[in-house]
């Protein structure tokens, strides 16, 4: 049986919507979009990197995945372009006739706490989950989830989806704690079973 990890930037206050760019998701009106920008560094990529190395396969929402397929399908001039072109992708999406171009990417059609719940019974790999906020909250309430890997900026947003879900009423165990230059605290946890 495979395990799901997550991968997640957050606030303080546990924003995780649109992290990444001003114009990633501007759901609800969200205005702030790109606030993670000014905290990356060399411990946060050390840190994270570690998990793009590994083995594995990666599991997307749709949204995420045709954002990731848009910046990284393709591309050489970078470090992980290569090596999520290489990795298998799962993408969970209600529409069937769903047909990604990016190599190696499996659609998983469907509810998606069934399709997600037999592939991880049916596969023997750790799949990792980026971003894919609307994927989340399905999988969290639903048990699915074993890892979170977050990276938790020293900002309060006041706005915006956090990551945790009305009804993921989850207890995890701290495996790690790793503090950046920028102010970042990286946390690894443990659904506790």
């Amino acid at each position: 049986m495979g395990s799901i990890t997550i991968v997640e930037n957050v606030s303080l206050d546990g924003v995780a919507q649109a992290p990444g760019s001003p114009d990633e998701d501007t759901r609800g009106g969200f205005s702030q979009g790109g606030w993670f920008a000014p905290y990356p560094d060399e411990v946060l990529g050390q840190v994270m990197g570690r998990g793009m190395a590994a083995e594995g396969a990666m599991l997307f929402g749709r949204r995420t995945f045709e954002s990731m397929q848009s910046a990284w399908a393709g591309t050489t001039d970078n470090p992980f372009g290569p090596v999520l072109d290489a990795k298998q992708k799962y993408v969970v999406t209600r529409d069937a006739g769903f047909s990604p171009t990016w190599a190696n990417t499996t659609v998983l059609a469907g509810d998606a706490a069934t399709t997600v719940a037999d592939l991880k019974g049916s596969v023997d790999v750790d799949l990792t989950v980026l971003g894919s906020p609307d994927l989340l909250a399905t999988l969290l309430p639903a048990g699915l989830v074993d890892d979170a890997w977050l990276a938790v900026a020293p900002v309060v947003l006041g706005v915006g989806r956090t990551l945790f879900p009305a009804g993921a009423q989850l207890r995890w165990e701290l495996v790690e704690s790793v503090p950046t230059t920028t102010g970042v605290v990286l946390t690894h946890y443990r659904l506790a079973r």
